[in-house]
């Protein structure tokens, strides 16, 4: 998370912001995980229901079978931004995947979430200066951005407008050769022409925060607030 606003600004160029009447993208045809995050409480494995067996480890300050608007999933718990100690334990990681890369695919990553915090990342596989790439979901100031970077450069969308409201909110994020579209609670939202190129690196997939950080130098961008499902799936 933290992007600077240079960059947001530089990557967005040439985005669009779409109204509810554009088509969303067709489904991909190949599902890697879905993560119904239904697990009881004080359970330390998240189930990977997709087949692929690519089991999570919930750390110990996750808060699993909650309830809440409807819905059971994971809790996590505010954390002040850049501020020691670190907290591993409040993030849910996933071993490194080939998989999980996204390569030179198409690639989804779904989201249902629910927060009233403006900061967090909420999903990603490396950092920003890893090599091999990276892409994330993340949520500054309560505009949910999705940003994938690959060997042929780095592209941002987000939301136009805030979604830390309290409620749910269904995310999905798509990268394909000719684009990087987000849909919103099924409409789509912003897009992206262009290519990223190739993402692949040999770093565990993370949710709510960054593995490798020490809160002085480099944030841990701990995420606040709800989860209820993560879906990725792959053309």
């Amino acid at each position: 998370m933290g992007s600077p606003r240079t960059l947001i600004t530089l990557l967005t160029t040439g985005a669009v912001l779409l109204g509810t009447t554009t088509a969303a993208g067709a489904a991909l045809a190949h599902r890697v995980a879905y993560w119904q995050m239904d697990e009881r409480h004080g359970a330390r494995t998240m189930q990977d229901s997709s087949g692929n067996r690519l089991d999570g480890v919930i750390g110990g300050e996750v808060d699993t079978d909650v309830y809440t608007s409807g819905a059971t999933g994971y809790r996590f718990g505010k954390l002040e931004p850049d501020t020691p100690p670190t907290h591993p334990r409040h993030l849910v990681t996933v071993p490194a995947s080939t998989e999980l890369d996204p390569g030179d695919r198409d690639f989804a990553v779904t989201v249902r979430l629910r927060t009233t915090y403006q900061f967090g990342n909420i999903i990603q596989k490396g950092q920003a200066t890893v090599r091999g790439g990276n892409f994330k979901l993340q949520i500054p100031n309560g505009i949910l951005e999705c940003i994938f970077r690959g060997s042929d450069g780095t592209m941002l969308v987000a939301s136009p407008r805030r979604l830390n409201d309290g409620r749910w909110h269904t995310a999905r994020c798509e990268r394909t050769y000719s684009s990087l579209t987000l849909t919103v609670d099924g409409s789509p939202v912003a897009r992206r022409s262009g290519w990223t190129g190739s993402i692949a690196n040999s770093w565990p997939l993370s949710i709510g925060g960054k593995t490798d950080c020490d809160q002085v130098h480099v944030g841990c961008d701990y995420y606040a607030g709800d989860l209820d499902y993560v879906e990725i799936d792959a053309d």
